[in-house]
């Protein structure tokens, strides 16, 4: 990858300052009227919402209200996409993602994603961390990059002994933080996880509720979950969206409310995120 590839991406301040002169968390993501069409459809509407950086932002909201196709605009998998179009902004530390000078593939090495279903590679443990460094051209030491990266991810010890063994072998809550591992051995900026639980049993979920807080101040994260109890347990900010019905019938994703999840949980301000969090609808 370039240089000149990876100046279109800035790098990452610690703090901005606000009109009070009081430090505050800088904005990793900012979005501004955001929309996403599939063809003719309209999925999601009008989404305004920041990111802050060194914090779990959790979305939530029922099937269908645009939670995964928000989290996807984040570092352009909508691309892959044929029919997609995003329209609106959106920014990452300033700087439009969507700008035809911007290449994607940069985007997704600074922003990494662990998808629902653990998905490694049909390749060795130690294969499958090292994958992302080798096609990146990493310097240094492969064998400390897998361990570091192993180790942040909570599975050293699980599986030091075996490195060249098959990751098919290993359990659904070991693939899941190998996904992770593998998504941080590129040192990314933001982790996106688009339901990473939601295919494991609560031993394994809660290791990784504990991991994402081991983590969080090294990386940004960004998770899409339909379990409330666990946007509660581990988020700062919490995202609702709801789907509602556009003038064909078709379902459209919009924002109701996006806050500190403390108060999105004990006294959110629109009646609909409290219907949603008390489970009278949803």
């Amino acid at each position: 990858m370039s240089v000149t590839e990876y100046e279109a991406l800035p790098d990452v301040p610690d703090f901005i300052e606000d009109d009070s002169g009081s430090s505050a968390a800088a904005s990793v993501f900012s979005l501004t009227d955001l929309n996403v069409y599939y063809a003719e459809n309209r999925a999601v509407a009008d989404v305004n919402l920041e990111v802050k950086e060194r914090e779990i932002t959790a979305f939530i909201g029922p099937s269908g209200c645009g939670k995964s196709t928000v989290l996807r605009c984040f570092n352009r998998m909508n691309d892959l996409i044929p029919i997609a179009r995003v329209e609106g902004s959106v920014r990452y530390h300033g700087v439009d993602l969507y700008a035809p000078e911007v290449d994607p593939v940069a985007v997704r090495r600074r922003i990494g994603m662990v998808f629902q279903k653990p998905n490694p590679f049909p390749k060795s443990i130690f294969d499958n961390v090292a994958y992302g460094p080798r096609v990146g051209g990493m310097k240094g030491n492969m064998e400390d990059i897998v361990e570091k990266s192993l180790r942040r991810a909570g599975l050293w010890d699980e599986v030091k002994d075996r490195l060249d063994e098959s990751a098919l072998g290993m359990s659904g809550g070991q693939q899941q933080r190998l996904c992770i591992a593998r998504a941080i051995a590129v040192n990314p900026d933001v982790l996106l996880m688009d339901e990473p639980c939601s295919a494991l049993d609560p031993i394994a979920t809660g290791r990784i509720e504990e991991l994402m807080k081991e983590i969080q101040n090294d990386y940004t994260i960004v998770i899409v979950t339909h379990n409330m109890q666990q946007a509660a347990r581990v988020s700062d900010r919490t995202a609702f969206f709801t789907a509602e019905l556009d003038e064909r019938g078709d379902r459209r994703g919009r924002l109701v409310e996006f806050d500190e999840t403390s108060t999105i949980f004990s006294n959110p301000a629109d009646e609909r995120t409290e219907a949603y969090v008390t489970g009278r609808f949803g």
